[in-house]
């Protein structure tokens, strides 16, 4: 079996029918060998022949599917200039599309001796790290899959974990939970769709690794936010086997959600790889071409500038990693037929050198692009770096996690001082943030809850956190969390306490649901997940993190008002509007206006009014069949509606306005009486009550 010539281009394992073509991209390589691993361990090492423009390569005839392989780099060693090349070291390919194993923390991992990190270790890794697959692109059957192609003012995301969703489902058999096809099963479709949700982003699938130090106290990287291959997914997601069946079984699982109208969003992590710091494993990339891959530090590269809290950064200005990570959008779209992607610490990627960029060469080719250009794009705006916060800084093309949005519903219901003001502009789509910059409404995911935190129910029951388990006695994760004067502590079986948390957990949802922009829901907030109170369950591979499935009468009745309000959500326009809503003018009366806001007593706020820092109750009129919305592409009037919110911790008494903004008002929601609210009552009255820390949503139909 000889090495013949092949190609310099696609890069990674790719094979045509008769054999596969090998290339390797470094710029620091002497010698690049392909090592064919067969079943039984054994290994076969032959020298790549050809080179061209700083990739490797060769074409092997007769190997296909399911052939195991790495790449050992011969090269310098020498880590004081950045160099860490070592060819006892057999290195996963980083375009490998299918990945088979898993690293075990053997100490022939590490590229260097602990003893004098200047020197090479030249303990062989075979057998205890990870290998690239050969796999068919050609062998799935798309025939029929159509992605559904959600406009994003008529999205509602639902970031869900793989393992995690199904893992516990009673209807999911055994052999498919947490996996792939457990995903795809129709009873986890089912609940999605019956929910109301449009999207699932799905938390890292990614081939990750597990970190030595959690493996050590027993736990395991849940989350996956520590990816080392960039093409390949996850291969303990599946449950049809890691030599190459997991690539066909995550194509089925989007096939069978966009058969469900359902669009697949990937959490993607291309700030950081899973090798860490210098003390890190030599898996792949480090010892593959260091300099290249990773942002070393400029007057000592033998460290690595990290602005991820990771320890390390991928270098953003190298032409071979924005190659890398292009090639990668574009396989998960073209291949795996994914329809967005959510960018983690997406700041990191704006860094050329120090500051972050938004004229960075990384926004410059995803704007140009006409693959990744067409599908949903979403920034986690920040990173631990300088000048790190981003939110309202991406271009147009970019929607963004938007923490303020977080911050200030959550104070909001807390009813902390002074949040008035700055509430109306999250739930209008946070226009001080985006407007001036001539972006949409779109451009905010607004979320108040993720997987990085409390879950809902947590959110409103506790205001410490509980990680003891994670093993750093209680010091990891958010510090604390503020009391929304929900009561005890914790679980509790006082019916006040558990009301007004229920009450708490229903005015977050509510506000979530109808603001304007794309709502995001972590999975289980509908049913009320609890993690026991704690709030950083990276490490938590176990029932503390996973859903459940076993509800009680509170969290069915809190799942069926979720879906309630993602139905008014989807049947009226006025509550997902494309453009920014615009108030009453000198020529636009109030009741003509898109939104209106108005005291409890009805009169139009003033600037006074927006002031007051004990103000904690609100009305917001909004005028379904207004002329702006009139003039929006394909839409057609609506009805009007109130919001009436009351954060305060007493009854307030609410007014309704003017017979102008409406002629017959009728409670969709309460969050007081849940139940009461599925076939509506008439408010006969001109005055309502609404009880402490509660939100009302009123209905006026149209009049044309």
């Amino acid at each position: 079996m000889d090495l013949q010539g092949g190609r310099a281009y696609p890069l990674g394992a790719e094979f045509d029918g008769a054999g596969t073509n090998f290339a390797l991209f470094s710029e620091v390589a002497e010698k690049v060998e392909l090592c064919l691993v067969d079943d039984d361990g054994a290994e076969r090492r032959m020298a790549l022949p050809e080179v061209d423009g700083s990739v490797w390569h060769g074409y092997l005839p007769g190997v296909g599917p399911g052939q195991r392989y790495g790449y050992r780099v011969h090269g310098p060693f020498d880590p004081a200039n950045g160099l860490r090349c070592n060819p006892a070291k057999l290195l996963l390919d980083p375009y490998a599309k299918a990945v088979d194993g898993q690293i075990d923390g053997d100490p022939s991992l590490c590229g260097h001796r602990m003893d004098d990190p200047g020197v090479a270790d030249d303990r062989d890794s075979l057998g205890h790290g990870m290998l690239g697959v050969v796999t068919d692109p050609g062998s799935f059957d798309w025939a029929g899959d159509r992605p559904p192609q959600r406009s994003y003012h008529e999205s509602v995301i639902y970031e869900a974990h793989v393992k995690g969703m199904t893992r516990l489902h009673p209807d999911v058999p055994e052999e498919l939970r947490g996996t792939y096809a457990g995903m795809a099963h129709p009873a986890v479709v089912a609940h999605l769709v019956d929910l109301g949700v449009t999207a699932v982003e799905l938390m890292p699938v990614h081939q990750f690794t597990q970190d030595g130090f959690l493996v050590d106290r027993g736990l395991s990287n849940y989350w996956g936010y520590n990816t080392i291959g960039y093409f390949a997914p996850h291969n303990a997601y599946a449950a049809t086997g890691t030599r190459g069946q997991q690539v066909d079984e995550f194509k089925s699982m989007v096939k069978a959600l966009h058969a469900a109208g359902l669009e697949v969003i990937l959490d993607v992590v291309y700030n950081h790889t899973a090798e860490g710091n210098e003390q890190g494993p030599t898996l792949s990339y480090r010892g593959i071409d260091n300099r290249s891959y990773y942002r070393l530090v400029d007057d000592d590269p033998s460290h690595y500038f990290d602005t991820t809290g990771t320890g390390n950064s991928l270098l953003m200005r190298h032409p071979h990693v924005l190659q890398m990570i292009m090639d990668s959008l574009r396989y998960w779209v073209t291949e795996m037929h994914v329809d967005g992607f959510r960018f983690d610490l997406a700041a990191t990627l704006l860094r050329q050198f120090h500051e972050v960029d938004r004229l960075s060469a990384f926004l410059d080719i995803v704007q140009q692009d006409p693959v990744i250009g067409a599908v949903k794009l979403i920034a986690e705006p920040w990173d631990i770096g300088d000048d790190g916060y981003q939110v309202g800084n991406f271009p147009a093309l970019w929607s963004e996690w938007n923490g303020k949005y977080r911050d200030n519903v959550r104070g909001f219901w807390r009813g902390d001082q002074g949040t008035l003001g700055e509430f109306a502009a999250r739930i209008t789509g946070s226009p001080d943030l985006y407007q001036h910059d001539s972006r949409r409404p779109r451009a905010s995911i607004n979320f108040v809850t993720a997987h990085d935190g409390f879950t809902l129910r947590d959110l409103v029951s506790y205001e410490q956190r509980y990680n003891d388990a994670n093993g750093e006695d209680g010091a990891d994760g958010e510090s604390n969390n503020r009391s929304f004067n929900c009561g005890a502590e914790g679980p509790t079986d006082d019916p006040g306490i558990r009301e007004l948390r229920l009450r708490q957990h229903r005015n977050i949802l509510t506000t979530l649901l109808i603001s304007q922009g794309v709502p995001m829901i972590a999975h289980g907030d509908e049913t009320g997940r609890t993690q026991g109170g704690n709030n950083n369950v990276y490490c938590q591979d176990n029932e503390t993190a996973w859903m459940h499935w076993d509800l009680d009468d509170d969290q069915r009745q809190l799942r069926d008002f979720t879906a309630h309000l993602l139905r008014l959500r989807h049947e009226h326009p006025a509550l997902r509007r494309r453009r920014f809503l615009h108030g009453p003018s000198d020529t636009t009366p109030a009741e003509r206006a898109d939104i209106a806001w108005l005291r409890p007593d009805a009169q139009l706020m003033n600037q006074e009014d927006w002031q007051r820092g004990d103000a904690h109750a609100l009305t917001v009129y909004l005028g379904g069949d207004s002329d702006i919305e009139r003039s929006e592409p394909n839409a057609t009037p609506d009805d009007s509606f109130l919001l009436l919110f009351n954060a305060y911790h007493q009854p307030v008494e609410f007014r309704l306005p003017a017979e102008d903004f409406g002629q017959k008002w009728t409670t969709l929601v309460d969050t007081a009486e849940p139940l009461a609210t599925e076939a509506g009552a008439t408010a006969s009255d001109t005055t309502l009550t609404l009880p402490a820390h509660s939100l009302r949503i009123l209905q006026s139909p149209r009049t044309t």
